[in-house]
């Protein structure tokens, strides 16, 4: 049986990171996208060491020709193919309404929708090679309920929500499967700078993530919405 090939964004650190390590576990070959090299050097070692192969790709979602450019290697280091497309990267922060600005509209929009946009519309021909090949859209429980101090955030996941839904219509002919994965809170280095008391014990940890995607992508059925289950709820 050949090797997944995968690609994930925002694969540096936390939820990508743990996603691109699951993998890594089941023997596949994994494109590691994220801006910082150095940090994907270091996921690269751990990926090889669970028994995974990796290529690094620096590549910022927000630019179209980055996301060109560090798509179209992936795509030639798996030699043309791709069996799964992991859209994680994504950036958060809570911030009264009347604070924001139209800057910050701007960059989340550009970091967590259109981002998602760009890269699924590069990687689509190298999906479009496989039987049967699979996108994961990383969302959040902020997509499906409003929070204080994310109404940003909040319509950035709903967007992505939206925007999964319609892809995997347009894509059901192809035989792409379309997942959302709605995780809640999570325990990554992203809670770091974000003012709060926060009770990291009760959050998901980015393996529960990981491990919801597993089981989507293992599913002999559509797996269109997977809801990540928290700590001490079954799944």
């Amino acid at each position: 049986m050949q090797a997944l090939r995968v690609l994930v964004t925002g694969a540096s650190r936390g939820i990508g990171r743990a996603i691109a390590l699951r993998f890594a576990r089941e023997g596949a070959h994994v494109a590691l996208c994220a801006r910082s090299t150095e940090a994907l050097g270091e996921v690269a070692r751990e990926v090889e060491e669970a028994g995974g192969r990796s290529c690094i790709q620096t590549m910022d979602v927000t630019d179209p020709n980055s996301v060109e450019l560090g798509v179209a290697a992936a795509l030639d280091a798996f030699s043309g193919g791709l069996d799964v497309l992991v859209n994680n990267a994504g950036i958060f922060d809570l911030l009264p309404f009347e604070e924001t600005t139209p800057a910050m509209w701007e960059r989340f929009y550009r970091v967590n929708l259109h981002g998602v946009f760009l890269v699924t519309q590069c990687a689509l021909p190298g999906l479009r090679r496989q039987a049967r090949a699979h996108i994961f859209n990383i969302a959040s429980g902020a997509a499906r309920e409003g929070f204080e101090g994310c109404s940003i955030y909040c319509a950035m996941k709903a967007g992505l929500m939206g925007f999964s839904n319609g892809l995997r219509e347009d894509l059901r002919p192809d035989g792409i499967r379309v997942s959302t994965i709605y995780p809640g809170s999570t325990d990554t280095g992203i809670f770091d700078g974000v003012p709060g008391d926060w009770d990291r014990d009760s959050m998901n940890q980015p393996e529960d993530v990981a491990d919801t995607l597993w089981s989507g992508l293992m599913s002999s059925g559509e797996a269109s919405n997977l809801t990540v289950p928290t700590p001490g709820q079954e799944p």
